[in-house]
Parts: structure tokens; C-alpha cells; sequence
């Protein structure tokens, strides 16, 4: 992000440089571009302005309303499913640094919240919440806000949120894309007063690509084709994923393929033949021998490396993914209310406070659960 623009100087001149950007394009509302910003983060710092917000008001961190919550909870079971292994191996990763991380829908609306959190600090637990709305419109430019307007991988420090309340956060943030080329959420590695980490933009993306792979897998398919370029060995998260009916029409696919591919977001990817420039049957034979990918040729003119997998050929892991459509609402609800209480150290109240909910409805959906 701005760490790009200004490469030439350390963090303490870059920061003192978005402070004097800050007053003249936040304060002395100076018209024209401000060179010690991305042009991302004017754009959301323009976004803020002209929604009338205020850097200097206070920031209420609202939740959506109880029913609100467990709508979200319930239309996104897909994506909680595919991306918990993935959010217990990123709070892993940032273990030490203070950092953690939330998961939201394409609203901004928190869905999970995982890692090293300080109870203690109101910080953090002000944010750290199932169902609060971090939307751009509701708390300005952070991470998420951003990550979901512009469509793309961020770093934000500090200073460069839009509200001064905000500004003790340092986050980065990433899309997630569906299978059907739409954004559905977003990953967001946040800390609260914390050494600034621009790495961890990259580290969100890579888990962010690794939730996206999952989504894919779980799309009902029975040939499974992993694509890359010649030269890439196949086989990691880099890999474009296609996924094909028994009669080739294409069910899913991430967003390395649709690149591959040239195929728009949000376009349907229609049949196999309309992409490769070879009979069809030729993939479900070479897969049913278990032959090793080969370079095969595209209509557009290109070549890539292809390896056809058929469905039983699939791991555990990717198994399970394709049947997390399956998962009871009621079991995400209940594994969220376990993980609130055991956030909050088995404060029952604290818990009950973070989901939006009240301490007896959380004990009886606890106890509903063990009859």
C-alpha cells in the first residue's frame, strides 16, 4: 500500500508524511492528489468524505441486529466451513506479533474471529466481534472496508484509517472469491498498537487464495482439472481449479483459472470445449489412467499444463470440504458460543456480551445442545 508509494523512506518519515497528508486532505479538505497516499486509500478517504463522516467523531462499533447475526451465520456456513483450518493455521503464524484475525461476509459483517486476543485491552475486544458491521460506511477506511470496495489485497497503518479512534489498529486484509467468480468476504489480520508488518499483506492473500481452493473443491464435480502455466509445477495453491460435470460443463472454478481462461468475473464459464481446443472425453480417459499432467492447448491460443483428476482421486480434506454444505446451522452457532466463552477466558457474561446476545439465551443454547 503506502509502503510502495514512499519506498525511499523509513516508517517514521512515511508516517509523518500521512500525518501532513492526513490534515490537508482530511482537515483543509485541499482538493487534488496527495502523493504520500495510494491511490486506493485516497479513493476510500474520498468514499468517507462524501458519505458526510467526520475523522473526528467517535466511532460506535456496532453489531447487526440478533437475527441479523444469525442470518449471516446461516448464509455463510460455506465459507466458515472451508476457512477454519485455514484461520487455525494464520493465528498460528502471527502467534507472536499481537496480530489476529477476522473473517467477514462480502458486507463486512465479522463471521469468525480467531487468534491471540488481549481480553483485557478494549481495543481489541471492541472490534474482536461475531457479528459487527466493519463496513467502509460504518467505521471509514480500515482494512476491511477497503479490502471490500477496492477488490484487492491491503496494508493499513495507523494513521492512514480514516477516524482517529482507529487509528491505534494496523491491518491487512484480503478478498475471498466464490466459485463463481463473485467476492464473497474478506480476511483481515488485525493488531492494536503494534510494530507495522507490511508482510502480513502478503500472508493474508496467500490464506485468503487457500480458502478460495477449498470453496472450489467443494463445488459438486466429477473431474477435477489443475492448470498452470509451463514451466510451474503443478500441484500447490497457485493452481487454477475447473471443475466439471460427468458432461464437462463447468460447476466451479478459482481465480487463477478464470485468468487463465479469460473469463470475467461473474461470467458463466459455460462448457470445457469453449476453453480447450480438444475433445473433452480426452480429460475424463486421462484421469480415469491417472496419467501425469501434459501441456495441452487453449482456443485463445495458449498453452497450459493440465492435470485431470477424477472426484474419488480427491483427498480427506477435500472430501470433507465438498460436503460442508451439509453442516447443521445449529452446529456453527454452537462451536461460535464455545469459542466466545473460551475467548473470553469463561466469562459467561463476556461471551454473551460479544455475541449480541443475552447470558441466558447463551446458556440455553448451550444446554439445548447437550440433550
Amino acid at each position: 500500500m503506502a509502503a510502495h508509494a514512499l519506498p525511499h523512506h523509513g516508517a517514521a518519515d512515511r508516517l509523518a508524511l500521512i500525518d501532513q497528508a492526513r490534515r490537508r486532505f482530511l482537515l483543509a479538505r485541499e482538493a487534488g492528489p496527495a502523493p504520500a497516499l495510494a491511490p486506493w486509500l485516497q479513493r476510500s478517504w474520498q468514499r468517507c468524505l462524501e458519505r458526510g463522516l467526520e475523522p473526528t467523531r467517535a466511532v460506535e462499533f456496532q453489531a447487526v441486529t440478533p437475527s441479523g447475526v444469525r442470518q449471516a451465520l446461516e448464509h455463510n456456513q460455506w465459507l466458515l466451513q472451508a476457512a477454519a483450518p485455514v484461520l487455525r493455521s494464520l493465528s498460528r503464524a502471527v502467534a507472536h506479533t499481537r496480530y489476529f484475525t477476522l473473517l467477514t461476509d462480502a458486507r463486512g459483517v465479522v463471521i469468525d474471529v480467531n487468534g491471540p486476543i488481549d481480553h483485557q485491552d478494549p481495543r481489541a475486544t471492541r472490534i474482536a466481534r461475531v457479528g459487527l458491521d466493519l463496513s467502509e460506511a460504518t467505521v471509514g477506511t480500515t482494512a476491511i472496508g477497503a479490502t471490500l470496495a477496492e477488490q484487492q489485497p491491503v496494508w493499513l497503518h495507523r494513521g492512514e484509517h480514516f477516524f482517529d479512534d482507529t487509528s491505534v489498529y494496523s491491518c491487512a486484509g484480503a478478498p475471498i472469491w466464490g466459485p463463481g467468480g463473485k467476492c464473497v468476504g474478506m480476511l483481515d489480520l488485525t493488531g492494536v498498537a503494534v510494530p507495522e508488518q507490511p508482510a502480513l499483506k502478503h500472508l493474508v492473500s496467500q490464506a485468503a487464495r487457500t480458502i478460495e481452493n477449498a470453496l472450489t473443491l467443494a463445488q459438486p464435480h466429477e473431474l477435477l482439472l489443475r492448470l498452470n502455466w509451463p514451466g510451474r509445477v503443478l500441484g500447490d495453491d497457485s493452481d487454477g481449479l475447473v471443475c466439471l460435470d460427468a458432461d464437462g460443463q463447468i460447476t466451479g472454478l478459482n481465480r487463477p483459472a478464470a485468468e487463465m481462461l479469460d473469463i470475467a468475473p461473474g461470467t458463466p464459464p459455460g462448457h470445457a470445449s469453449a476453453h480447450f481446443a480438444l475433445p473433452i472425453d480426452g480429460l475424463f480417459d486421462a484421469a480415469r489412467h491417472g496419467k501425469a499432467g501434459t501441456e495441452l492447448p487453449l482456443w485463445s491460443g495458449l498453452r497450459v499444463q493440465v492435470l485431470a483428476q477424477t472426484r474419488r482421486d480427491a483427498t480427506p480434506g477435500q472430501r470433507r470440504s465438498a460436503s460442508a454444505h451439509g453442516l447443521p446451522l445449529k452446529d456453527v452457532e454452537t462451536a461460535l458460543i464455545r469459542k466466545a466463552v473460551d475467548d473470553a477466558g469463561g466469562n459467561v457474561m463476556d461471551a454473551a456480551r460479544a455475541l449480541g446476545i443475552s447470558r441466558a439465551t447463551l446458556y440455553r443454547k448451550l444446554n439445548a445442545k447437550r440433550r
